[in-house]
């Protein structure tokens, strides 16, 4: 499918939807930009229906705004049955959808609701392929943000991961909608991976964040006994496989970038 199509990306407005969008007209496809902002509701289904006509292709990118198990379960459950029945109803062909790295052995949070989102697609009749990413470098801002500080100290849960560019993200995405040799991932099939050059500890990327605005805070790493997952955030259970492609920017380039643009 290298020629123009209609592709509906859901999360159009997010942090990864937005570099989709452009990536998709950048490339000459026709794109259906699909958030709530936009009168498109994938959880309620408002708009849906009407949003997918002509799609060929539905980028799904949509997610929760907390990182809830609970809530974030329901979202992607509810998201993933509207854009699978109503997707099939329209005549699209096939569903890409952007997960995360490591969900395999995670059991609870965020990383568990991905999970279930997986296994909820893979169910449909749409064929799906899955993208797995790690974190993004856009990630590390909102999360310093919301950390509280003490006498000039603020704690961050000890995390190794391998950020990477939204932008990179968006644009594997885009390939993996519009390459012919793609294939769809079908359960106990490789789910492909993409992250960032080099693994780095939250801490270490935050410090970097700090330097560049010129903030005199020290970050250390916690652990939160109470997490049954808190072992694989800090031994390497969010970085890649050695098949997964490796893409720039680093956190360290990319934070040299934004401050430029």
């Amino acid at each position: 499918m290298n020629e123009r199509t209609k592709i509906a990306v859901a999360g159009a407005t997010g942090r990864l939807g937005r570099h989709l969008v452009d990536v998709l007209e950048e490339r000459g496809h026709e794109v259906v930009p699909m958030s709530r902002s936009l009168g498109v509701d994938v959880v309620t289904a408002e708009g849906l229906a009407a949003a997918l006509k002509g799609v060929e292709t539905v980028i799904d990118a949509a997610s929760h705004p907390t990182p809830d198990e609970g809530p974030a379960t329901e979202f992607f459950i509810a998201s993933t049955r509207n854009l699978q029945e109503l997707g099939a109803q329209s005549g699209v062909k096939q569903i890409v959808v952007v997960s995360i790295i490591g969900i395999d052995d995670f059991s609870a949070g965020f990383l568990a609701a991905k999970k279930v989102h997986e296994r909820e697609m893979l169910r449909g009749p749409i064929p799906v392929q899955v993208l797995r990413a790690a974190q993004f470098h856009e990630f590390v801002e909102p999360l310093v943000g919301w950390t509280p500080r003490e006498n000039g100290v603020a704690y961050l849960p000890n995390m190794r991961t391998q950020l990477v560019a939204a932008r990179t993200v968006a644009e594997a995405l885009v390939d993996l909608a519009t390459e012919a040799s793609s294939m769809p991932t079908l359960n106990g099939s490789r789910i492909p991976e993409i992250a960032g050059p080099r693994a780095e500890t939250l801490v270490d990327v935050a410090a970097l964040l700090a330097a560049r605005r010129g903030e005199s805070v020290r970050f250390e790493g916690v652990t939160n006994p109470a997490d049954p997952d808190g072992a694989l955030y800090e031994n390497g259970g969010l970085l890649p496989g050695p098949d997964a492609t490796l893409a720039g920017p680093t956190y360290a380039d990319w934070l040299e970038r934004e401050a430029r643009a």
